[in-house]
């Protein structure tokens, strides 16, 4: 099968590992793995900020770089959210725009859903990290459902994991919002950083970046060492 990376914006600008690493896990899937060039962000702050005509924009350009594809797949939950949920919503007065934005939704895919669902590994194993938390990011929860599966690829690799209190409670990041609202974001990422500490965990695991950023940049303020790392890495071996 023939699956389309979307990267995401933040994944190519400030970790681009994390999208070589996706492309390994897929791969040691058995799927052929194509990253149009052109792509470039899905839309989501626009969307977020009430800016439909932009939003509209980067999905339409998104529909033709991507709807070829047998599948699409994103290690973000965020992203994946925006083009599954988001997309249709944001052509209901375009019938026939509407219908491919329906028929893109319908073939993409959060990552660990699709390692998980679709195309199991053929070779799990995980990066030696000491044993870690796992923080649930809240569109990936919400809006695509991913709560077992990350756990579940974890397990089947060996990884040590310990939950932290509240783990599918908001990082305070939520793109815009840390911006428009910095001391209610800071207030609620502290409360995170505290439950990342209580666990005594050596890293805190997650699958989106924002949230990664986020947390990582509160917990180095902090001047606690834990490190920071998207599921990927983790299950390409990549850290």
């Amino acid at each position: 099968m023939k699956i389309g990376l979307f990267v995401t914006c933040l994944i190519d600008a400030m970790r681009p590992e994390i999208g070589f690493a996706a492309i390994k896990l897929l791969e040691e899937a058995g799927c052929e793995v194509a990253v149009p060039s052109t792509q470039t962000c899905c839309g989501q702050p626009a969307y977020n900020s009430g800016d439909a005509a932009s939003a509209r924009a980067l999905a339409a350009k998104t529909l033709n770089e991507f709807e070829s594809f047998d599948f699409v797949v994103v290690p973000s939950g965020s992203c994946a959210g925006q083009i599954k949920v988001h997309f249709p919503q944001l052509f209901e007065n375009d019938p026939p725009l509407r219908a491919r934005a329906e028929r893109l939704a319908a073939k993409t895919y959060e990552l660990t859903d699709f390692l998980v669902n679709v195309a199991p590994r053929r070779s799990p194993h995980a990066a030696a990290c000491g044993r870690i938390t796992y923080h649930d990011s809240c569109s990936g929860l919400r809006e695509m459902g991913i709560k077992t599966q990350p756990r579940e690829l974890l397990a089947q690799a060996g990884a040590e994991l310990i939950e932290m209190k509240d783990c599918e409670q908001c990082c305070g990041f939520g793109g815009t919002f840390a911006v428009k609202y910095g001391d209610i974001s800071g207030a609620i990422v502290d409360e995170k950083c505290h439950h990342v500490q209580a666990t005594g965990a050596d890293a805190v695991v997650l699958g989106d970046l924002g949230c990664m950023l986020n947390i990582e940049g509160r917990l180095r303020r902090l001047g606690v060492k834990t490190r920071v790392l998207h599921v990927a890495q983790i299950l390409a071996g990549s850290v």
